[in-house]
């Protein structure tokens, strides 16, 4: 039996004796141990396990231990993982609950269509980076507040003993975050993470400055995240061929040994000039569209965004973003795109003063609207505007009007930007940072915000709503005498049955 069957078989025979995949809650391993975390202990038959050829014993402690040996465990654990999603995935999700708005209804059909057609090879990859850099999104945020609170009192010129404490809390994540990407890459790819987090800090390591690579000398930090990124994917191809070609006996010495030197050496003398070089052109265009593109640039990628966001090519953006924090400390482009988020606010209250009478509608809005004005969309997107048509093209309108006022004062000399990644509308407040004073960095996102609001209104109201679309959604939610009379419902808030498309 090949040794891939062999290892295949050996996870697929101990699955259902720790209660299948529904039963697994973790999976990790060490040297020598599958360390599984398990919801039902009582599902585990031990002496079963205890007699597999390939199980050495079992531990039990805060994790359910399977003793498979060094070399075994690396090649095993990767194949019980793929058993478990795949059982998973075989497992029909349960449908929920039917709610008694159908508009409601509308948007979720539309949202799982939507992932549906998502589902290709191109956006499943930038789902897979996405993985990567998701997680570090609270420690950009909280790293990002501390800069902006840091920057604000060296200003100020408070707390002088304090503030260099500040900057070192700030800048230590972002000193280091080439390892962290590493660490996710390997992760989401199927390798060691470890191993991928040792190849990517190489980049940050101070003593690549005494390497020439290409005729020139290597800075640390030189490729960043991209750097990262690819040297951590390569680490895991050279592991996994390892452990193809490698004896059990000798892979826990060899393969994470020449996982490191091959990919390191790869890294020192290739990747890290290419990522840097790409990392600079990131940098270069991004200033050179918004000083010259301006208004039209900013016009275009603040109504294209919710587009974007609906084909999941969004997830793109991700990497581009990290690397324009890592290089200037801000990214230009993340406050014209959550301009997108204001048109889709703006959107929202003008359907709710065109809708009178569909008091059904307007309480979504109504509940809906305080997370919309804090980045946070989806309700009203697929609650609202998605399910109606038009007024999502006209949301998209006022974040495109939003984006030009953001992006024209870019192109005025005045950047706006944002220190991390992830919140949106008000909440990127404590976050925007610019190349002026924090109070005209502020103002202008915030005239930003105003404007998207304002042009997705005036868009939504004027031009959103047919008049066919008017006679199907403007009716009254209110239950009629003859319906009270019918049904028995007398209670104030229970409204009648919502009209066929709300």
């Amino acid at each position: 039996m090949a040794t891939e069957d062999k290892n295949r078989a050996t996870a697929a025979a101990i699955l259902p004796l720790v209660g299948g995949a529904a039963n697994v809650a973790s999976i990790a391993h060490c040297m020598t141990r599958l360390r599984l975390g398990l919801h039902d202990r009582s599902l585990v038959d031990d002496e079963a396990l205890k007699a597999l050829p390939a199980v050495l014993g079992v531990v039990e402690d805060d994790t359910y231990q399977i003793v498979l040996g060094p070399g075994t465990v690396a090649r095993v654990t990767p194949e019980f993982e793929q058993l478990v999603e795949e059982a998973r995935e075989a497992v029909p999700a349960p449908v929920a609950a039917v709610s008694a708005e159908e508009l409601a209804a509308q948007g979720a059909a539309i949202k799982a269509q939507q992932k549906a057609k998502n589902a290709t090879p191109f956006k499943l990859f930038l789902r897979r980076i996405a993985n990567i850099f998701v997680p570090l999104i609270p420690a950009l945020i909280g790293c990002g507040i501390i800069a902006g609170l840091n920057g604000l009192l060296v200003n100020l010129g408070w707390l002088p003993a304090v503030t260099p404490a500040l900057a070192a809390m700030a800048s230590g994540f972002m000193a280091l975050i080439a390892v962290f990407v590493g660490y996710n890459t390997a992760k989401e790819f199927g390798g060691t993470p470890i191993l991928g987090g040792a190849v990517a800090a190489i980049i940050v390591f101070p003593g690549v400055a005494n390497i020439d690579a290409f005729g020139q000398t290597l800075s640390p930090g030189q490729g960043g995240v991209l750097g990262a990124l690819g040297a951590a994917v390569l680490a895991v191809y050279v592991e996994k061929w390892c452990r193809r070609w490698v004896p059990e006996a000798l892979d826990v010495l060899v393969t994470p040994t020449l996982t490191v030197l091959l990919s390191g050496l790869v890294t020192i003398f290739g990747l890290m000039y290419v990522a840097g070089e790409v990392s600079s052109a990131i940098g270069t265009f991004a200033d050179w569209l918004l000083a010259n593109g301006g208004a039209g640039a900013g016009f275009v990628l603040g109504g294209l965004f919710l587009p974007l966001v609906m084909l999941g090519l969004h997830q793109a953006l991700i990497p581009i973003h990290t690397t324009l924090i890592e290089q200037q400390g801000y990214t230009v482009l993340l406050p014209i795109l959550a301009m997108a988020g204001a048109g889709q606010v703006g959107a929202a209250m003008a359907v709710y003063f065109r809708l009178p009478r569909n008091e059904s509608i307007r309480r979504t809005i109504r509940s809906a609207l305080p997370a919309g004005l804090l980045g946070v969309g989806e309700p009203l997107i697929y609650g609202v505007s998605l399910p109606l048509g038009r007024p999502f093209i006209t949301a998209c309108v006022g974040g495109a009007f939003g984006g030009g006022f953001v992006g024209l004062f870019n192109q005025l000399g005045d950047k706006v930007g944002s220190t991390a990644i992830g919140p949106s509308g008000w909440a990127l407040f404590p976050l925007v940072d610019g190349n002026h004073g924090l109070g005209t960095t502020i103002a202008i996102y915030a005239g930003g915000l105003l404007v998207g609001y304002v042009a997705g209104f005036a868009a939504t109201y004027f031009f959103g709503f047919s008049k066919d679309l008017l006679s199907e959604f403007n009716v009254s939610q209110e239950p009629t005498p003859s319906t009270v009379a019918a049904t028995g419902n007398t209670h104030p808030g229970s409204p009648a049955k919502a009209p066929a498309g709300v």
